[in-house]
């Protein structure tokens, strides 16, 4: 029998094994699911991406895994794998589905940078950061944390000049030792207002900087994708306690809030930057659990744009496509802030005057949402990839976002 060719974007393709009807099926109904199935309560296709032994697993939502394609042979996107032996970095061929090793197979990489105009990960071990080149493999030491200074780097600006994140006290690291789940230890980092601190690191020079110091907690560091200079940051605690969403000038200093709370129990969270830079999206709950709105505010103006969803198509993260035309979420179990009944899928959204219009492309009833899925689209924007735990353990996947013709 012929194999066939189907196309997961201009830069992205999957090989499938034969012409055949994809098999119908409730996503994780079976384990295993076949590398390729359709879901049959959407009618969209899902293929498989990973294939190593252990838990695989896609970045965080707003880190871009993805190195463009040279010469024809497929993109690559980074992605962990977990295995008794340590949590190792890998490059996927989006073409072949081939994976190829890019950190050491023992210890433990931790950062979800990846820097494509010099197609290279970079990533930490204990004080060390380092950075692998895709293709050659070649490693190089781009930094070592003074002993006087434990810090992780969390992002690269545009131009790949600089890594920033953010460092807190002895006192903050001492609740996270003795408190390591997150509902003990988030709201008592946050009580403690010990002092935390932003950093950059220039990877040239290998200068050390310490540019903005607050006594509050400081976390989800993110540089902007076009505006080398522009670092956004997030006052971390309870989102009802707190606003938010900052941004910082790296060549003045100025820091900048993005949304002010305008009620009691209004929520502003899960920020990330539109593919231009020049909006800041956000999830908006006014006032939490009540309302539910995916909100975007001009980093320039201030201006807002606002999308309301129901409770049911709320998502714990959202996504951009490539042409900033169109959104993507995770959804979410009952026991997440919306306590939706029916919201455990994944979704595609398309904006309608104030309102976001759903579609629903994958069935997640199966999936233990203690594993967020974590959206991304595909660079052509086409596929969504996603992480789950629907066939036992954590896999990476791809949803189709055209209907399925079989």
């Amino acid at each position: 029998m012929k194999t066939i060719v189907y196309l997961l974007s201009s830069a992205l393709a999957l090989l499938s094994v034969r012409v055949q009807a994809q098999p119908r099926l409730e996503t994780g109904s079976q384990k295993p699911m076949p590398a390729e199935w359709i879901d049959k309560d959407t009618g969209h296709k899902l293929v498989r991406l990973t294939q190593l032994e252990g838990n695989n697993e896609s970045f965080y939502f707003h880190n871009n895994p993805f190195v463009k394609q040279r010469a024809g042979e497929g993109d690559k996107m980074v992605f962990y794998n977990t295995t008794p032996t340590g949590k190792r970095l890998y490059a996927l061929n989006l073409r072949t589905l081939q994976a190829e090793p890019l950190s050491s197979e023992s210890g433990r990489a931790s950062g979800e940078i990846v820097a494509p105009k010099r197609r290279e990960v970079i990533y930490q071990r204990q004080d060390s950061v380092f950075a692998t080149h895709v293709d050659t493999k070649k490693t190089r030491l781009v930094y070592v944390f003074p002993a006087d200074f434990k810090a992780s780097i969390s992002t690269l600006n545009a131009d790949e000049t600089v890594l920033a994140g953010s460092r807190g006290g002895e006192a903050a690291r001492e609740i996270l030792r003795k408190y390591p789940e997150k509902k003990d230890f988030f709201p008592r980092i946050f009580e403690a207002k010990v002092p935390h601190e932003l950093f950059t690191i220039n990877t040239q020079t290998g200068e050390l900087k310490k540019i903005h110091q607050e006594n509050t907690w400081l976390g989800h560091v993110q540089f902007s994708p076009t505006d080398p200079d522009l670092l956004m940051f997030c006052h971390e605690g309870p989102w009802h306690l707190v606003d938010r969403i900052w941004h910082i000038s790296l060549k003045s200093g100025a820091v900048k809030l993005m949304h002010k709370r305008s009620m009691d129990g209004e929520i502003a969270g899960h920020e990330f930057f539109s593919r231009d830079g020049k909006t800041i999206w956000f999830d908006l709950q006014k006032p939490r659990g009540e309302t539910f709105y995916l909100a975007g505010s001009d980093v320039a103006t201030g201006k807002e744009t606002v999308y309301e969803m129901t409770r049911d198509e709320w998502s714990i993260h959202f996504n951009i496509s490539p042409d900033q035309k169109l959104f993507a979420g995770d959804g979410g179990d009952p026991g997440q802030v919306a306590k939706a009944r029916d919201g455990m899928w994944l979704y595609l959204f398309r904006p309608e005057g104030d309102t976001l219009k759903s579609e629903r492309l994958v069935n997640m009833k199966h999936h233990g949402y203690k594993l967020e899925p974590n959206v991304h689209f595909s660079p052509d924007g086409k596929w969504i990839i996603f992480r789950a735990n629907f066939e036992g353990k954590s896999q990476v996947y791809a949803v189709e976002i055209a209907k399925a013709n079989s």
